[in-house]
């Protein structure tokens, strides 16, 4: 078994650390503190755009997406092994920098906790970047409410746009799970108090603005998307968008700040750019593209991480992200733990909160070997799209080198191009050298990326590219409801965009019981939605929360502040 280490909790450890003042690690990227910063404190700052002009003469760094196989509920450890990826570059003598996706306090103070990484690789300091950081949640909730009022203030003074409000698709939103706002009624009271109708709230990354901030590439573009933003039908039938209620400019300078990414340190004091964090599922689940722009051309190696597991986050990153930034990927980390291979199985069930089945801890090489046709899966994706993948093994004290082995040798045949052991989070940037070097040799091999479809084919024709190349189905069903929007999108010229699935992550199918690598299903698609200012289709496959609810102890039970302010019970 790898040898146990005692690590303090995460909180403890990231109020322990050293800090740089932020204008420091400025200086690490070549931005000039100054000019390019706009200051938050002593440790954080955002970034003025008009670095990308300024620094477009620059060459672009290696450009890598972390991924992972499907994962457990409990998460196989992304953005902890993004971290450290980022901090070991400065043990093999590379720049690198990180660009993460900035948590929701839906999963913060709910079951997930944050997402600043853990361990000896986080993000610092990671009480602001799980909180309210620079406000920028907070700024899309603004925007995205001032629409959804003017929506019912239009109502209210006559209705001129003659909106049906049964097909009003806008609904409120609020950073926070609450599941006793997923339905509600408005309007009640004396006719002054509105027209009543029935809408309901989702969390704010769920916002399509949330997703329109993570993909635009400018000022201008932002403006430009949340015109397009259909918020409702007529009683024609024909969209509606924030351009018509005029409400897309007062929209845009609310987020004339959010725009800026915002910069920050890891416990190594390498370069960290926080910035969006859209729904892993309606939406794309990726950082920013300007953090990204902005990123490449500061460092040797940029690494970045997309949502859930490489069926979803990934072919998502692959196809929307990088169509809309114009940026092209070098290689992919596909993070793995033995935990989730086993589990894969479909032998345990992993529950949060409960204790691991016993089987799961134990040495099992044979259910490892069965359990890694799911990474195997996904390293052929990832072949797929011309892209190098490089497996990391995300280790757990109770795992065993003939485990690893199994690994190495079953990865290796599947055409991975390195197979490193990561101990980044007992040991910080050191843990993940060997996975450094292995990314560095992926990024200097030649790769072919491509896009997995072309974004004018019909609808249906992405829908089941996806479907049958990426998850293995037989084919797609469709509700009738879902027939009749694909038409209705095809109709009003919303077709020529990207897809974005919307399924369960804990499987290739839409089913979550189903582990491995199932073969023999069919995807059923039982509803149809667009972002049009985002610019992607999202077909949903079963039931999808927007608005997530709290679990019986909720983390927030558990936070709290000690009698000098300092937070307590964080994770």
């Amino acid at each position: 078994m790898c040898a146990a280490k005692v690590v303090p909790s995460d909180i403890e450890i990231a109020q322990s650390a050293h800090l740089l003042p932020i204008q420091r690690v400025a200086e690490q990227l070549g931005l000039d503190p100054e000019t390019d910063l706009e200051m938050y404190g002593k440790y954080m700052a955002k970034i003025n755009l008009d670095v990308l002009d300024r620094l477009k003469d620059r060459p672009n760094a290696k450009y890598v997406d972390v991924t992972a196989m499907t994962p457990t509920p409990l998460g196989e450890g992304k953005s902890t092994t993004l971290v450290g990826l980022g901090q070991a570059m400065k043990h093999i003598g590379k720049r690198g920098v990180i660009t993460i996706r900035q948590p929701s306090q839906g999963p913060t103070f709910g079951i997930k906790g944050g997402a600043a990484g853990g361990g000896y690789s986080q993000v610092v300091p990671m009480e602001n970047f799980n909180l309210h950081l620079t406000g920028d949640i907070h700024a899309i909730s603004a925007a995205h409410n001032l629409i959804a009022a003017m929506i019912d203030n239009h109502l209210h003074h006559g209705n001129a746009l003659n909106l049906d409000p049964h097909r009003i698709v806008w609904r409120r939103v609020l950073d926070l799970n609450d599941r006793a706002l997923r339905n509600v009624v408005i309007g009640l009271g004396d006719k002054e108090d509105g027209v009543p109708r029935q809408t309901g709230f989702d969390i704010t990354v769920a916002s399509e603005i949330m997703a329109i901030l993570a993909l635009t590439t400018s000022m201008e573009d932002l403006r430009a998307r949340l015109g397009r933003m259909v918020l409702a039908y007529d009683k024609d039938k024909k969209p509606v968008t924030a351009e018509d209620l005029k409400a897309a400019g007062a929209a845009a300078v609310l987020l004339r700040d959010a725009i800026k990414p915002t910069l920050m340190q890891t416990l190594e004091n390498t370069p960290a750019i926080v910035h969006c964090g859209p729904f892993a599922n309606i939406a794309h689940g990726n950082s920013s593209v300007l953090g990204d722009m902005i990123a490449v051309k500061c460092a040797d190696y940029v690494f970045t991480e997309s949502g859930f597991g490489a069926d979803i986050g990934a072919e998502k990153f692959f196809d929307i992200k990088c169509r809309a930034s114009g940026l092209r990927p070098n290689a992919a980390v596909l993070v793995v733990t033995i935990r989730a291979l086993k589990a894969h199985t479909g032998k345990y069930k992993i529950t949060p909160g409960k204790p691991l089945d016993a089987g799961l801890t134990s040495e099992n090489v044979a259910d490892v070997e069965v359990g890694a046709s799911n990474m195997v899966r996904h390293l052929e994706n990832m072949r797929k799209f011309g892209v190098n993948p490089v497996v990391a093994i995300n280790v757990f004290s109770t795992d065993t080198e003939p485990e690893i082995q199994a690994i190495r040798e079953i990865a290796t045949a599947a055409g991975a191009v390195g197979v490193a052991v990561a101990r980044h989070w007992a040991d910080g940037g050191a843990g993940a050298a060997e996975l450094a070097e292995m990314v560095v040799q992926a990024c200097d091999q030649p790769n072919d990326f491509r896009f997995l479809y072309p974004v004018d084919w019909p609808i249906k024709r992405k829908i089941e590219t996806i479907a049958t190349e990426i998850y293995r189905a037989d084919g797609v069903d469709y509700t009738p409801e879902a027939e009749k929007q694909i038409e209705m999108f095809e109709k009003n010229g919303f077709g020529g965009v990207p897809i974005c699935m919307a399924k369960t992550h804990l499987s290739f199918t839409a089913d979550p019981t189903l582990k491995g690598a199932p073969t023999g299903f069919r995807l059923p698609i039982r509803e149809v939605r667009a972002s049009v200012g985002a610019g992607f289709i999202y077909p949903l496959c079963g039931e999808m929360r927007t608005m997530p609810g709290l679990p019986k102890s909720p983390a927030a039970e558990r936070v709290d502040l000690d009698d000098e302010g300092n937070v307590l019970g964080l994770f």
